[in-house]
């Protein structure tokens, strides 16, 4: 197939052609003179299997041939055996054995690192050993490096690297990048006694990992061996390359790898052939994208070199700039080229690192029930299986919240063996009684009580609950094996509800219906298997594992994808084409993204020692960004902004638009605008596709029902609402609409004030007739026990104990004195009292009333906030003030109507003390006679209830506020009486 020669056998093929066809045109162009069964003879070594299926494919296109040997560089034995080799450690034993030794390391030092990070320490551990096994360094390589002002990050460090020499020394099972390179040392060893006769190529790589670069140099040398290099630029000067020989200063650019690899064999880069003489699909773009990624160092070539660029309107003809002001705009412009792609039947595929932008993408393209193909897939954490693992997981880790069970029963996976609408009717009625409630860690009791309601109904549901959700947690250390076994019952006694199967249920075992579920099990069952080599861990290591090994599986959806829209990675662009080429995300961060932190050896480390700069993966991903731009239709877009703030663009787009702009002899100026304005075009349709037809807002809404609806009964806390929004009461009482509360009660304002009203409630009855008990130690001794069964919370219940105690003293001592004055006589006490001429009655509910030897009442009410001021009792909180008047007119229950002496707030917030109603500015006849006029007026047909109509800040938020289409109006705007009539019946 080849003709001898001494010097190794390397070969290119330009970015912009389609490399793998133009690799079964150059073997068919080779073999054409020799008979059928010579390709049979052939062996291809490929970089990724996706390479391989996609050689198939073209050899199944025809025309007819003898399929050649294709092995890809993780599957060298399929074609050359090598008995003897230990296998390769299974990645989950090798992860559960690091964490195990990581875990005792920091079980000794804690200041290490924290325990959530065990995981991810064993992932990063076992990631620098297959490095340093990839490129052949040892331990010892890295004792002997210079540390000089690192010593105390150093020290650090070597307890963690000597878990890897531990591991090296274990010949019976290294992992499989060592495995790797046992096999690729084995198989030279056999080549250099034995070299295969036949043809052996090698293609698809760029040699970035030392072992792929020890392969592709031994296969370059073989008798028949071949090296074809992906995407090389042949329009690269001598001056270019040599630029590149700096390791630090040009390893992030796209031709480095190559650079590297012809030194080593001693090949000069411009004297490289050609594998086939066919042209990319527009050569003058190659030239130009060669010019606007030349290495940093040598940019000033732009200067020299730029003005002998030809065709540069040519070769940006095909290219559209799409600058989008937004993340999501930019999602939509590309779905609506793709759905032109699909409606034209033209092959198209969109190449971005951005999996977020690519489930936008997806989002969008769903308006025209187009699926795209994506090639990735869908993490398997985010699939509905991946979800309901992980939440009956933290079921072992947590106290089991409001939040977290709703979030299951809901689940559509949950109970899913039978009877699953009833499931759904008693999740939605336990919802409501619980958001009723404001209960935020659901018990036994809780459930009882609920269940004891409806028993015919609710208890084998309410029994199946007790057995699973409220029986999930596990405290202290179990053996592995043991939790994965109890997560694994509990997942599947959830899942199938109150009547339980023998195994999971068809929704998890069926790929038919969803591929996520057998493989969701596969994690599982892995875990089971490898647990014993993790030792004893918590439910909350469990719970990370869980999630880290979900987190790095992948699904491909079940349903039929459209063969003509694709999604691929970046490296898929090396092997496959499309007729229109979407690359996206072009901004910093993105595409090229952000190098990760590593934990373990800085840039100047890793030099010194020869693994790999973070630079190598900018390099790569300029090396595809390069190939796929050079396609006959080619798309570049970016967003302006992101959730956050400014972008900043990609440095390879940059660099592009910066060498355009500087030719504008060459027509670079005119070109890039033109980019711009096919980009612009796009950006004008999007905005078409957005656009609504404006509608006149809602006007400021004072709604007049018939008098007949208008409520007839209001308590005196409500009062203060009828003044200031008076809309509110319109919604709850006429409407009868209440808020409803949250999932998850969160320890707020009137939670703290129910408590501290509960401790003071207690603390003077059990001190009424004793004033000896009134002391500061009592009142805490009450609170701590009041607070511990009521606030679930310990930080919460510290800090509300810490500022009762700050007011304690005064509170004690205020409550002396006013003792001096009156006795309490009742604490939490209801009255009410009518308008008959109205039809209204008013309600009420003091805190407290003392009373004096006389006969005359005190009025108090605690508060745990800011108590109003007396200007704001006489215009809007007139609480007290009603109170007062209740007495006088008439009496509480058991006390008849007496006159009042005084009636005060009494704080408990930042400010203690007392604060009284001003009663000598409004008299308790004078209060009555306002609020006969107060509902009197509402009590009219033409007086409506107005929103908003006088909150004591404008940022107020009230619990109508969207009923009432605030936003659309403002409150300068003007109330519209609404006129409303009773319906029918």
């Amino acid at each position: 197939m080849f003709e001898p020669q001494d010097s190794p056998r390397l070969f290119g093929l330009p970015p912009g052609v389609d490399y793998s066809a133009e690799l079964l045109a150059g073997l068919r162009t080779r073999l054409e003179t020799q008979p059928p069964e010579a390709m049979a003879r052939v062996t291809l070594i490929v970089n990724t299997r996706k390479m391989a299926k996609r050689l198939r494919q073209l050899c199944d296109s025809g025309p007819d041939m003898i399929l050649p040997r294709i092995c890809t560089l993780a599957s060298l034995e399929s074609v050359w055996p090598l008995p003897g080799l230990p296998d390769a450690m299974p990645p989950l034993r090798r992860k559960l054995e690091l964490a195990r030794l990581i875990s005792a390391l920091i079980d000794r030092a804690p200041d290490l690192a924290p325990r959530s990070a065990l995981f991810d320490l064993a992932d990063s551990l076992a990631g620098l050993m297959d490095e340093m096994h990839g490129e052949g360094v040892d331990m010892d390589a890295i004792d002997a490096l210079d540390i000089a002002d690192q010593s105390g990050h150093w020290a650090r460090l070597k307890s963690f690297l000597a878990i890897t020499r531990d591991f090296d020394d274990r010949d019976d099972c290294p992992g499989a990048e060592a495995r790797n390179r046992l096999v690729t040392e084995a198989l030279l060893a056999r080549w250099q006694a034995a070299p295969p006769q036949g043809p052996v190529i090698l293609a698809g790589s760029t040699g970035s990992r030392g072992t792929t670069q020890m392969l592709m140099q031994a296969v370059a040398a073989l008798p028949q061996g071949a090296v074809v290099l992906p995407g090389f630029d042949y329009d690269m000067s001598d001056s270019a390359w040599n630029a590149l020989e700096d390791r630090l200063g040009g390893e992030d650019h796209p031709q480095y790898r190559f650079r590297a690899l012809l030194d080593q064999l001693g090949l000069a880069p411009t004297a490289l052939p050609r594998w086939t003489e066919t042209a990319p699909a527009c050569p003058p773009r190659n030239a130009v994208l060669s010019m606007a990624l030349r290495p940093a160092p040598v940019t000033d070539q732009w200067r020299s070199e730029g003005p002998l660029l030809t065709g540069i309107p040519e070769a940006m003809q095909g290219v559209t700039l799409l600058e989008a002001p937004s993340r999501r705009t930019e999602a939509l412009a590309i779905a609506m080229r793709l759905r032109e792609a699909a409606e034209a039947g033209t092959p198209a595929a969109l190449i971005t690192p951005d999996r977020d932008l690519t489930r936008q993408v997806t989002a969008a393209l769903d308006r025209w029930r187009i699926l795209p193909d994506d090639s990735a897939g869908t993490p398997l954490h985010r699939t509905a299986q991946g979800r309901f693992l992980r939440h009956v997981a933290a079921l072992m880790t947590e106290r089991l919240s409001t939040e977290l069970l709703l979030t299951l029963l809901k689940h559509p996976l949950t109970h899913a063996g039978a009877d699953r609408g009833a499931h759904l009717r008693l999740a939605r009625e336990l919802e409501l009684h619980l958001r009723r409630k404001g209960l935020p860690f659901p018990d036994h009791e809780a459930i009882t009580t609920w269940c004891a309601a409806k028993p015919e109904e609710r208890q084998s549901w309410c029994d199946w609950l007790g057995d699973t959700f409220l029986a999930g947690d596990l405290p202290g250390s179990h053996p592995l094996p043991a939790l994965a076994a109890h997560h694994s019952a509990l997942a599947r006694r959830i899942a199938w509800g109150s009547t339980p199967g023998a195994d999971w249920p068809p929704s998890w075992s069926d790929p038919l219906l969803t591929p996520a579920g057998p493989q969701s099990l596969a994690v599982l069952d892995e875990l089971a298997l490898h647990g014993p080599h993790g030792g004893p861990a918590s439910a909350v290591d469990f719970g990370n594992l869980l999630q880290n090994l979900l987190s790095s599986g992948e699904v491909r959806s079940a349903e039929r994808a459209d063969p003509l829209i694709r999604i691929w990675g970046t490296i898929e662009a090396r092997v496959q084409g499309a007729e229109l080429i979407i690359l996206a995300g072009l901004n910093e961060g993105s595409w090229p993204e952000t190098p990760g932190h590593d934990p373990w050896l800085n840039r100047a480390l890793r030099k010194q020692a020869g693994l790999l700069l973070p630079e190598r993966r900018i390099g790569l991903a300029a090396h595809d960004f390069q190939q796929a731009a050079l396609g006959p239709e080619i798309w570049i877009t970016r967003a302006v902004r992101n959730d956050e703030a400014e972008t900043v663009v990609s440095r390879w787009l940059n660099r592009l638009q910066n060498l355009l702009s500087g030719l504008p002899d060459q027509g670079g100026v005119a070109a890039l605008d033109g980019m711009r304005a096919r980009g612009k075009a796009w950006l004008d349709r999007v905005d078409q596709l957005e656009a609504v037809t404006p509608t006149a807002p809602e006007p400021r809404p004072a709604p007049c029902p018939p008098r007949a609806a208008r409520p007839s009964r209001l308590s005196v806390t409500a009062i203060k609402r009828l003044i200031r929004d008076p809309y509110a009461i319109y919604a709850r009482h006429v409407l009868g609409l209440s808020a409803l509360n949250p999932v998850q009660r969160v320890p707020d304002a009137l939670m703290r004030g129910n408590a501290l009203h509960d401790v003071l409630e207690r603390f003077i009855t059990e001190t009424r007739d004793d004033d000896s008990g009134v002391t500061v130690a009592r009142l805490m001794r009450i609170a701590d026990e009041e607070l511990a069964a009521q606030v679930p919370w310990a930080q919460t219940r510290m800090q509300w104990r810490a500022r009762l105690e700050r007011v304690a003293d005064g509170f004690v001592a205020d409550e002396l004195a006013r003792r001096t004055v009156a006795r309490p006589a009742a604490l939490e006490i209801a009255t009410r009292g009518t308008l008959p001429a109205l039809g209204f009655t008013l309600t009420a509910k003091a805190d407290r009333l003392d009373v004096t030897p006389d006969g005359k009442v005190m009025i108090y009410d605690y508060k745990t906030g800011t108590p109003p001021s007396a200007k704001e009792q006489e215009f809007f909180d007139r609480q007290l003030l009603l109170e007062a008047a209740l007495t006088e007119n008439f009496g509480w229950e058991n006390f008849g109507a007496a006159p009042v002496l005084r009636a005060a707030y009494i704080g408990l917030g930042a400010k203690a003390g007392e604060l009284d109603a001003p009663l000598e500015d409004l008299s308790p006849a004078d209060t009555w006679a306002q609020l006969a006029e107060l509902i009197g007026a509402y009590m009219q047909p033409d007086k409506g209830f107005v929103s908003r109509r006088a909150l004591q800040k404008a940022e107020d938020v009230g619990d109508y506020d969207q009923l009432a289409r605030y936003g659309e109006w403002t409150l300068a705007d003007d109330p519209v009486p609404i006129a409303l009539e009773l319906p029918d019946g």
